[in-house]
Order: C-alpha cells, then sequence, then structure tokens
C-alpha cells in the first residue's frame, strides 16, 4: 500500500514529518557546539538534525572528547567546520544557535530562509584553568548546562 500511495503522489506519514535543522555555532568548533550537536541528535533526533560549525574552526578539545566519550558518545573521528563555508554553501537551517560569548556571535553570518537565531551563551572551555582532572570536572559541569538548556528548549518547543 505504501509504494501504491507514492505512485500517486501521497506523502507518507514518514515524509511529512520534516526533522527540524538545527546549526549550533560557537568560536573554534571544538567543544560547545560538539557537545550541543551531539546532546541534540541523542536527546530529539527524532524531530532535530543537528550540525555544529565555528567561526574560526581548529580541533575538537580532548577533554570534550574524554568527557562525552564518558557520556556514551565517541567524537575521536569528529572534525571541525567552517559557519562561513556552509552560508557560502547555502545551507538553511530552520534554527541557528550560537553558543558562544555575545561578541562572538555578533560575528556569525545571517543564514538565508526562516531562520531563527538563539544565543546561549556558554563558557569556552578553552579558557578553563586547573590541573587536567580540574578541567575535567568543569567541561563535565559544562556538558551538564548545555544538555540542561536543550532539555528547556526541547520543553518549550513541545509546549
Amino acid at each position: 500500500m505504501e509504494n501504491k500511495e507514492r505512485r500517486n503522489g501521497a506523502k507518507t506519514m514518514k515524509e511529512e514529518q520534516r526533522k527540524s535543522k538545527v546549526l549550533f555555532i560557537c568560536v573554534h568548533n571544538s567543544a560547545r557546539s560538539q557537545m550541543a550537536e551531539t546532546w541534540l541528535n541523542a536527546l530529539a533526533g527524532d524531530r532535530y538534525s543537528a550540525e555544529s560549525a565555528g567561526l574560526d574552526p581548529t580541533t575538537v578539545n580532548p577533554l570534550v572528547v574524554n568527557v562525552m566519550k564518558e557520556e556514551g558518545f565517541d567524537l575521536t573521528s569528529r572534525s571541525t567546520r567552517s559557519a562561513f563555508d556552509l552560508y557560502k554553501a547555502g545551507q538553511l537551517y530552520d534554527y541557528v544557535i550560537t553558543v558562544c560569548d555575545a561578541a562572538s556571535e555578533k560575528q556569525c553570518p545571517v543564514f538565508p530562509g526562516v531562520t531563527k537565531r538563539l544565543h546561549w551563551g556558554f563558557e569556552d572551555p578553552g579558557g578553563f584553568s586547573g590541573n587536567k582532572d580540574e578541567r575535567m570536572a568543569q567541561v563535565r559541569d559544562l556538558s551538564g548546562k548545555i544538555k540542561n538548556q536543550l532539555k528547556a528548549w526541547l520543553a518549550e518547543q513541545e509546549a
């Protein structure tokens, strides 16, 4: 029956339920945006398709890789991407969410289309101090804050 519906031009329920595309942007695409992308895809991958990019991409922060591994996510093969390359390629997003500081947020490109732009300021783990264990604890805390922000945002979207 599903094939018959397709031949008649009718869409199946799955085709009608398009995932909202979300782009998370931070300065280097090395930590905050990587965690936000991972958490959103894990929490609501059935409704959202998350990506991440940076204004000046570098490499994924090893502390972030370790913390997310503790949470059950393997980021070892992740690479960083440029927000400007995505913009130039004409990528469209339903939401563009900056997770960097306010000054950096103002440098982000304005993506075409009907995009809702949000700003969630989170501390840059590149500036965390202390020994490795102390910095790991700070990254764990940051990951929890990002996860909680996403849960609150998802609850708002469902209301």
